[in-house]
């Protein structure tokens, strides 16, 4: 059944993270797949469904129709081409009018605005100032935590911290999507200001259906390989450094069938480029460049693939907040060998679907990749345990269930607080 009052209408707004973009270029990641899920899925439950983005190209669609009831919507702000995240704050009123502007021509207005990361969090509460609206928020990413894990700290973080300190205080919902993360926020941002804890989801049909030997025929990988996987950006962040170390201590290394894979995409002479290249030296370094792969960006219909084929996915990240990683690892019947920072902690339940090792902590990571790796039957219920948890905690018909029932709960109680008002001034 399908709504069709404008009070059903809702906004995903993602600044920075365009739900249409290609999976694995620089910075497109989790935030890019989590809206463009959570707003399919919310589709399928009946809402309309409008995610709006920054436009980073002249290639670019304005509109990308998904569905007959959910699309993306690219919006200007600033010169139309890729920038950094660090670099778009002060674009974002022209994102605001632009928004407003589309509003008034499609003779509409929304009820509720769901803004991720902390630039669109801005745009919410600015659009706040302009008409009656709700506003729920997931940040992603708290700069509270991850200002800790880096050297060289960027100028637009007294700004970012500001936002991220307003947004929890101010908006009707902030969503943390691990109980670690809604920790964070009460410690290092505010104590004030309402929560709730949804989880990240993942597609259970389309990670799942693979049969490891299956995969492996398809990927030219021999059925005896060890295979570790990586699959993410090319970011310091990310820690891959780590796994490569790791590798190049496995006990397993002189028996010629380990097999290193790190798939994600890469641009020339941007920072994630860069960052391939620097990875890629390291594997050189150490002597595993003839058991090393970068296949590049893997995109839908090739990744549930690679995840079937390995016999763990390592995601060795200096922080997340929730990892979606792990569980489209974990979807697919695969071990999960993670940092243990964050939602990893929370995704990854120690010695049941994975283990967990410390950030930047070469040894403990070798270490738990050579268990998984030396213990087949293990490894199997590792990953059978994992899909389990998969399907019962995090589907995104899940999520959307319960950002459902979030944000009915909000307009009804926004709905009533203006009856009452009404009454009183009458």
């Amino acid at each position: 059944m399908l709504f069709q009052s404008t009070k059903n209408r809702i906004a995903l707004i993602s600044v920075d993270g365009d739900p249409a973009a290609d999976i694995g270029q620089e910075e497109a990641g989790g935030q890019n797949v989590y809206v463009r899920q959570v707003g399919y899925a919310l589709a399928e439950q009946g809402w309309q469904v409008d995610m709006f983005t920054r436009r980073s190209s002249s290639e670019q669609a304005t509109i990308v129709q998904h569905s007959h009831n959910c699309r993306t919507i690219r919006l200007q702000a600033g010169p139309v081409e890729f920038m950094g995240r660090d670099h778009l704050f002060d674009y974002l009123p022209e994102f605001v009018a632009q928004f407003l502007r589309f509003q008034k021509q499609q003779g509409f207005s929304y009820s509720l605005v769901h803004t991720n990361y902390w630039l669109s969090s801005w745009v919410g509460m600015e659009l706040k100032k302009h008409q009656p609206l709700i506003q729920v928020h997931t940040y992603h990413s708290l700069g509270a935590v991850k200002y800790r894990t880096i050297g060289d700290v960027p100028v637009v973080a007294v700004q970012r911290l500001a936002v991220e300190k307003a947004c929890l205080e101010n908006v009707d919902c902030v969503v943390a999507t691990s109980p670690q993360e809604q920790k964070h926020m009460r410690i290092l941002v505010s104590t004030k200001g309402r929560t709730e804890m949804i989880p990240c989801g993942t597609d259970i049909e389309k990670f799942g259906g693979v049969e490891r030997s299956v995969a492996r025929e398809k990927l030219g990988i021999a059925a005896d390989a060890k295979m570790v996987l990586y699959v993410g950006r090319f970011d310091r962040r990310k820690g891959i450094e780590t796994l490569v170390k790791a590798v190049a201590r496995s006990r397993f290394r002189g028996e010629g069938n380990l097999q290193l894979v790190i798939g994600g995409g890469s641009r020339p002479g941007q920072s994630d480029g860069f960052e391939r290249d620097r990875i890629s030296g390291i594997v050189t370094e150490l002597g595993l460049q003839d058991c090393t792969t970068f296949p590049g960006r893997l995109d839908d219909s090739i990744l549930p693939y690679y995840y079937a084929a390995a016999d763990v996915c390592v995601v060795p990240s200096h922080y997340e907040p929730f990892g979606l990683v792990t569980i489209e690892a974990m979807a697919s019947q695969t071990p999960v060998v993670a940092s243990n920072v964050g939602g990893l902690q929370f995704t990854v339940v120690p010695e049941v679907t994975g283990l967990l090792a410390p950030p930047k902590d070469e040894i403990a990571f070798a270490n738990a990749i050579n268990r998984i790796l030396s213990d087949a039957d293990w490894r199997d219920q590792l990953g059978a345990a994992g899909r389990q948890r998969v399907e019962i905690a995090f589907s995104w018909y899940s999520v959307a269930t319960r950002l459902t029932q979030l944000y009915k709960n909000l307009l009804a109680q926004s709905a009533n607080k203006s009856q009452k008002q009404a009454q009183i001034a009458a």
